[in-house]
């Protein structure tokens, strides 16, 4: 009976330790883990159906901090024809908040993004504008707990659950698994406001790119809709020269620096 009680006593002892872990630090190592001034990418976006069709899409990426250390990030659609020539500019800023441009050929003009649209679809896509910046939201921005350990991809990550401050944000919690050794986020699930899982988001494929252990890809289904976005990275850079005159509204309008 002496061990029993003592096995328990252990058990709690651990669950103590393991829930004092300092939570958003290990989520700001992961978010933060790759030192970098420019990130560029050209990736394939392939998008599928609940019926089992898929559509590719090709979009460049460039992203820079300013001045402030807010996260600057333009997306340009290359392919196909439809949606060629469309391009996004957001700004998450340091203290929370993202002001977010988009660009559309068929209305030849910049629209501003409203933040009650930050949940909506992303050019048809499986990502929502919040999900465009997920790894840019700023850690003091929710507060965190660890769930539970577990083995994921071959390797032991905590399980962290994220809960907004505020209402602002579309999720009422994310779940993520953060390899414990390479802070590493494998994976992230997003609950709606009712408790409901809506999205997966899966981080795979890294490589050494310059030095920097690099996801390939990234994978978000949403939840019964039987669809899901996938983007596989085909060239980045890190550090590459990107002009101050990309991120503004004027390059979203003319594709051309100033």
């Amino acid at each position: 009976m002496k061990r029993i009680a003592m096995f328990i006593v252990s058990l709690l002892a651990g669950a103590v330790l393991l829930s004092a872990q300092d939570a958003a630090a290990i989520m700001d190592a992961a978010k933060n883990r790759i030192k970098k001034d420019t990130l560029s990418t050209r990736s394939r976006m392939e998008i599928s159906a609940k019926n089992g069709s898929t559509t590719e899409r090709r979009i460049d990426q460039y992203s820079k901090n300013d001045a402030n250390g807010n996260e600057r990030m333009v997306v340009v659609f290359q392919s196909p024809a439809n949606v060629a020539g469309t391009r996004f500019l957001t700004i998450d800023k340091t203290a929370g908040g993202s002001d977010r441009w988009i660009y559309l050929p068929s209305l030849a003009k910049v629209r501003r993004i409203a933040a009650s649209e930050s949940g909506g679809s992303f050019m048809g896509t499986d990502f929502s504008y919040d999900d465009m910046s997920a790894m840019n939201r700023s850690v003091d921005l929710d507060t965190y707990t660890i769930l539970r350990e577990e083995v994921l991809n071959g390797s032991s990550c905590y399980v962290i659950q994220s809960v907004p401050k505020d209402n602002a944000y579309q999720y009422s919690k994310t779940i993520t698994w953060v390899d414990k050794d390479k802070s590493l986020i494998y994976k992230s699930e997003m609950y709606d406001r009712r408790g409901g899982l809506v999205k997966v988001m899966e981080i795979s494929d890294f490589k050494d790119v310059q030095g920097r252990l690099t996801a390939m890809c990234t994978k978000v289904s949403t939840q019964g809709a039987g669809s899901s976005t996938t983007i596989y990275i085909e060239i980045v850079k890190y550090d590459s020269e990107i002009p101050e005159g990309v991120f503004t509204t004027s390059y979203l309008e003319t594709g051309r620096v100033r």
